[in-house]
């Protein structure tokens, strides 16, 4: 039986046997016992599934790992301990020393400066696009070393959003795959391999977790791109692995070759494992997802048609507004909303912005972003405050830009501390 997304966030994951927990249980252990050598060995020459050491698998872990790639319809998935790990994770896992990527520039911050700068220190080249130019355009920033395309759905801070279809055609005719975070739609609200993504990322530490309590990651594989047919092009999948005895990963893992290579080389050799603990908060943000993404956007909306109709407002970006530029990419990409944050700034520039967001109460200025308080930060003075000028206008990103993540207060509380903000700005 195929149950529809709202039965998965809660059925998902963990399957009780007889008189086993009901619930998710927490295995809270760094091993795990075994009767001989033997059946241990197996497991290090990846013959035999199973735990030996939580660095690289733990059961809690891969219980809710399960049930995001159930959600998000792939073939394997693995949780990571942040998802700025499952961003590096996931283009490392085929790219190395000499390799070439491509990127979205209005990414994350954070993300935007791991492959800017800390992997370009490990030899692999990052190129940062304006992700709305056309195709055609697009197209010459291809290398014959690109391994990847990367992009998000919903961009954070800008709240752009991606063309699936345009960057999927592009990276297929180089023979790379797509790799998509889709940590502000969710699959509540997008399911990236429906548009030819090939690699799906999240930082489960947002909507997911939803209630800011546990940091995480997650790396979900379509198991659609075929490694085989681009041998030359990612020999970590398609030649032997002599760390582990010769195995060729896309011919004894098939659709699960690439999280097996992720487990069992990165996570084994960095250890960016999510703690069993957080992973039982994940789970638990999870069967709800459902319920509270769907009230996110509905009193996102009804903000972001507030805050059009403020004279002191100077702009409002919100794919779900039709005067949005994005509307159209809305419409046909997540048809049921896109998420509870949006952008905007305070008529007289970055000053009189940064004045407003200290006059409000119910909302927190915090790093943190898409869980159910209210919240909103400065990207510019903040998260992206490693940025040059020059380096944020490439990404689009206004000096005056407020990103508001709207949560699940009621919403005429949330606009009555807007307002009042507002009035106290001359």
């Amino acid at each position: 039986m195929a149950n529809r997304i709202e039965t998965k966030c809660i059925q998902e994951g963990w399957k009780p046997e007889k008189g086993a927990p009901r619930q998710l249980p927490i295995y809270q252990s760094t091993t795990f016992k075994y009767d001989t050598s033997d059946e241990m060995g197996q497991l290090f020459d990846l013959e035999a599934e199973g735990y030996f050491y939580t660095r690289l698998q733990n059961p809690t872990n891969d219980a809710v790992a399960a049930k995001i790639c159930a959600l998000e319809g792939g073939a394997a998935a693995m949780l990571t301990s942040s998802g700025q790990a499952a961003n590096f994770y996931a283009v490392f896992n085929i790219c190395e020393a000499g390799d070439h990527f491509i990127a979205s520039s209005a990414i994350y911050g954070g993300t935007y400066n791991l492959f800017g700068v800390t992997m370009k220190k490990m030899g692999i080249e990052c190129t940062f696009v304006d992700q709305d130019l056309p195709e055609e355009e697009l197209a010459q920033y291809f290398r014959p070393n690109t391994k990847a395309v990367f992009g998000e759905t919903i961009t954070n801070p800008t709240v752009s959003i991606f063309d699936f279809e345009k960057f999927a055609r592009l990276a297929h005719s180089h023979g790379v795959p797509l790799i998509v975070d889709n940590t502000f739609a969710t699959p509540i609200n997008c399911r990236p391999f429906e548009w030819g993504a090939d690699i799906v990322t999240h930082s489960t530490t947002k909507y997911m977790d939803g209630h800011g309590v546990g940091v995480g990651g997650c790396i979900v594989d379509s198991g659609n791109f075929d490694w085989l047919a681009h041998k030359d092009m990612y020999p970590g999948l398609t030649t032997p692995d002599e760390s582990y005895h010769g195995i060729v990963y896309a011919e004894k893992f098939g659709k699960g070759a690439y999280i097996t290579k992720a487990t069992a080389q990165l996570m084994r050799d960095f250890g960016s494992i999510q703690s069993p603990q957080n992973a039982f908060y994940l789970n638990l943000g999870l069967e709800t997802l459902h319920l509270r993404v769907k009230r996110h956007c509905e009193n996102a909306l009804a903000v972001a048609r507030f805050l059009e109709k403020q004279e002191k407002v100077a702009w409002v970006n919100y794919g779900d507004l039709e005067s949005s530029q994005y509307h159209g990419l809305v419409t046909k990409y997540l048809p049921n909303g896109s998420c509870g944050v949006l952008a905007f700034a305070i008529k007289g520039g970055r000053d009189t912005s940064v004045k407003f967001m200290d006059q409000l109460k119910l909302a927190s200025i915090v790093t943190h972003v898409a869980d159910s308080k209210t919240c909103l930060l400065h990207p510019a003075s903040h998260t992206h405050r490693q940025l040059s000028d020059e380096q944020l206008r490439a990404a689009g990103i206004a000096p005056d830009l407020i990103r508001f993540s709207v949560g699940l207060e009621n919403v005429e509380d949330i606009i009555a501390d807007l307002e009042q903000a507002l009035e106290q700005i001359s």
